[in-house]
């Protein structure tokens, strides 16, 4: 099981994020003497630390310091604080990742596994979701949610939005997504696809995802 360590003075947002973590059947282990947020981090050997940058006595910027002196562990700082500066210092203190607060705590579990799989080389069957621009398709629930709202989709909805996000930036023609929703297109109306394609946009738009498929005529669809 994979270990997490909350340094984030904020008791009701730690809270929340410690709950969700373990929600995704993670370990978490929130600091709440700031004075010795080594110590803490030495003994409970996280597998990833989620950093607020305002903390008491010092910031998050030099306790990044500290543990990038022993350990490469990923890091991913979640701060107010949203300027080019506080960017660039999260990133020259050995920060993997900057979220701003508020967040979305589907983006944040989005880049928590992405961070992990990166660094650990987990399979992908163990990652339950795919995100991109604040979009996470969840893989357990066939569910999509944007701003903490959520929606629920058929299992033809979902499938083409599994195709569409996994390979984003990259056309998929109608054939291929025919294929991969029914495996012989030959049993398939066309129009049914474009019933789902549109049915699958109405519930991104009411999420207030426009434009979020974008037709190109002739080619197929895209997610940029």
């Amino acid at each position: 099981m994979f270990k997490i360590l909350i340094i984030e003075d904020d008791t009701k947002m730690r809270e929340i994020i410690l709950e969700n973590i373990q929600r995704w059947g993670f370990d978490g282990f929130s600091v709440t003497d700031f004075d010795n947020i080594f110590k803490d981090f030495a003994n409970y050997e996280p597998h990833l630390v989620l950093m607020d940058i305002n903390l008491p006595s010092y910031d998050g910027f030099y306790w990044c310091g500290k543990i990038r002196g022993v350990s490469k562990v990923p890091i991913i700082f979640i701060s107010s604080r949203n300027t080019n500066m506080d960017i660039i210092m999260a990133v020259n203190m050995g920060g993997d990742d900057f979220i701003q607060k508020p967040f979305s705590l589907d983006v944040l579990m989005a880049k928590i596994n992405a961070l992990l799989r990166r660094t650990y080389d987990y399979t992908s069957s163990e990652l339950n979701i795919i995100e991109h621009n604040n979009v996470v398709l969840n893989l357990k629930d066939n569910t999509v949610s944007h701003n903490n709202k959520k929606i629920e989709l058929t299992k033809n909805e979902f499938k083409i939005l599994y195709m569409l996000m996994k390979d984003k930036g990259i056309i998929i023609s109608r054939d291929s997504i025919m294929r991969g929703l029914w495996e012989d297109e030959n049993f398939v109306d066309d129009n049914t696809l474009t019933v789902n394609i549109n049915r699958l946009r109405k519930k991104l738009e009411d999420l207030g995802l426009h434009n979020f498929i974008q037709t190109k005529k002739g080619q197929g669809y895209v997610i940029l």
